[in-house]
């Protein structure tokens, strides 16, 4: 009995209820109805040649997507009459209708309209929005990059001296360069644009070169000193050209396994000590554990190089084959500290090869000329994060194998050398004082059967000031030997003859660096950074060897230098970078370059100086703007 009033109000309910839904239903199909008639009766109107201006007329702006949308890429389908259900034929071009927050014509009012040359808000043709169905996007980049730079290197002279009284030994030192690379880039991949990985993708991305050098002195920017001290020079090449699949997804949270083939970037550490370029090769890549463990499985058949743009010569293979292995662990022990193993393997078959301006670049023109052959492994243990307050980079390097036919020792030899470097830094408000360390071990018994100096494949290190420091950014010509102390943008003194088209050589000097510096965040426009780096040879017995000069000092010098970053829009789009540096030549850098000589003259035997640069110096302005 007590149940009754219970069972009554429900039957109540559920009949309020019902009558509620069907009055809805019927509403919508009353809605549906006049929509349809609308249409029909617009339909009939242009039939008749009597045009309706509320049926024909397009969408009006507050109902358009955002951005640059593009025609739809979804084809009309008949529109459902259902009442339950209600189609979206393109999801992705969905109306917005204007908002303007604060009530007055401000510029940050959400839902910007946009325009096919508009980077900034979405557009169709920077992946925005699809161009095909609703899978299929395609993303346009354009890249102008310029580079004036000044320089002072010291450069051997000859008898075909360009200027009166240079042709004992150095030639002016001063050059100025100019680098123009225009980059454009086509991407055409399947899959949405965040959240998951592509399915597939194609990139196209050609350069047009052109570069300049005046170099104020013979035999230097060809062989033939008949083609005088100027050189200006072009060059188109693919610096990426290659497929990627999506081979599968590892887990519920898009951990993921893919594969690239082709012409494509890769940096085998977290500050490109041993391998960062732009080649030709295969890499299987993904990441487990919600990204928390990564790792790549890489083999390049690396290109050629052309000389004076560094670009890729993309129809011309060398003998050369490289494979890179290594596994990222993130949050490791600490938060925010990401450790990292990696190998490389190199066979580098050598042959015999000029470069662009006929020098002789493989093999080394000195010592025994003969073709040599380097099988070597890189294994290393790298990190690069922040333990609290204190932000940490260090790196491991061991390298062991075989070197036929070294030109400098003049014998096969066994390699074991290595590698260590480390940054310490720590954020004060808008300051980052930082310290580093790098060594490369060097060889001191250059005529044994062991090679013990530590070379790189194709290094481009982001350390000890980059590329504003003297000592990485500059490449230094070694007297007389057709070979290079060190090559641009690197580390070590290598004594190739080209870093670019050279062969890696295990029997160089070494090196000590102590780096000290700060970044300064001066505004959010500007950004500066300071450095001071101590230099000094490990060993120089290599030296005293090529150079038939005994007692060679190790102190190279100190490496002064000051950049900038400028982004005066608060963007990248626009950037502007600049920088000065100054090598102060210590003892045995002056000793490498022969600081006194003498000579007979009309008073008998004179001591002359021979190496008249005090001070190296370099500065560079580059302007890099990016749509």
């Amino acid at each position: 009995m007590l149940d009754e009033p219970y069972e009554a109000a429900f039957q109540l309910t559920r009949a309020v209820k019902t009558g509620v839904r069907t009055a809805e239903t019927q509403a919508r199909r009353l809605v549906v109805l006049l929509k349809s008639a609308s249409v029909g009766l617009a339909l009939l109107a242009a039939h008749c040649g009597v045009a309706s201006a509320d049926a024909l007329q397009a969408p009006p702006a507050a109902e358009r997507p955002t951005g640059e949308a593009g025609p739809s890429s979804v084809r009309p389908v008949p529109t459902q009459t259902s009442p339950d259900f209600v189609p979206i034929l393109d999801r992705w071009r969905l109306g917005i209708p204007d908002w303007n927050r604060y009530e007055r014509p401000l510029k940050d009012a959400p839902f910007e309209r946009g325009r096919w040359w508009d980077p900034y808000n979405q557009n169709v043709l920077k992946g925005d929005y699809p161009i095909i169905g609703q899978k299929y996007f395609i993303a346009i980049s354009a890249i102008s990059d310029s580079l004036l730079e000044f320089r002072r290197i010291p450069l051997p002279s000859n008898v075909s001296a360009s200027e009166p009284r240079r042709a004992e030994f150095f030639g002016p030192g001063d050059q100025l360069y100019f680098n123009q690379n225009f980059i454009v880039s086509l991407e055409f991949f399947k899959g949405d644009t965040a959240f998951r990985p592509r399915d597939w993708e194609l990139r196209v991305t050609p350069v047009f070169n052109v570069n300049y050098l005046d170099a104020r002195n013979t035999g230097v920017v060809d062989v033939d000193v008949r083609q005088g001290t100027t050189r200006l020079d072009s060059q188109v090449s693919f610096q990426e050209l290659f497929v990627e699949y999506h081979l599968g997804d590892l887990s519920p949270n898009y951990d993921f396994v893919s594969s690239r083939v082709g012409i494509q970037p890769f940096t085998s550490d977290f500050r490109g000590f041993i391998f960062s370029d732009d080649n030709l090769g295969g890499r299987l890549f993904g990441n487990l554990g919600s990204n928390r463990n990564q790792f790549n499985i890489v083999y390049f058949r690396p290109l050629e190089k052309d000389t004076n743009s560094g670009l890729n010569r993309v129809f011309d293979t060398r003998g050369q084959h490289l494979g890179i292995l290594n596994y990222f662990r993130q949050d490791f022990i600490w938060p925010g500290y990401t450790l990292m193993f990696n190998g490389h393997y190199l066979h580098d078959a050598g042959g015999k090869h000029f470069d662009e301006n006929g020098f002789l670049v493989r093999p080394a023109p000195v010592g025994t000329l003969a073709e040599k052959e380097v099988d070597a492994f890189w294994l290393g243990w790298n990190g690069d994060g922040h333990i609290g307050r204190l932000n940490l980079t260090h790196s491991y390097y061991h390298v062991v194998g075989h070197e036929r036919r070294n030109p400098i020792s003049g014998r096969s030899q066994s390699i074991s050398a290595d590698m260590a470097a480390l940054e310490l830094s720590v954020d004060v408000d808008w300051l980052r004082p930082r310290v580093a360390f790098f060594w490369a071990s060097g060889d001191r018994k250059p005529d044994d059967s062991t090679a013990r100096g530590f070379d790189m494949i194709l290094d481009n290190p982001n350390f000890a000031g980059g590329g504003f420091s003297y000592w990485v950014r500059q490449g230094l010509p070694l007297t007389s030997t057709g070979l290079e102390l060190k090559g641009r943008n690197s580390l070590v003194p290598s004594l190739r003859p080209s870093k670019l088209e050279g062969q890696s050589n295990f029997v160089n000097p070494g090196l000590f660096l102590l780096n000290v510096g700060t970044d300064i965040d001066v505004t959010p426009k500007l950004k500066m950074f300071l450095n001071a780096n101590f230099l000094r040879f490990h060993h120089t017995e290599v030296l005293e060897r090529l150079l038939f000069q005994p007692n060679i000092r190790d102190n190279i010098g100190i490496d002064w230098s000051i950049g900038a970053r400028w982004r005066p829009f608060l963007i990248e789009n626009v950037m502007i970078t600049a920088g000065a540096a100054a090598l102060q030549a210590g003892g045995g850098l002056r000793d490498v370059y022969t600081e006194t000589t003498f000579r007979f003259g009309p008073n008998g035997l004179e001591r002359t100086k021979s190496f008249p640069y005090d001070t190296l110096y370099s500065a560079f302005l580059s302007l890099t703007l990016t749509y």
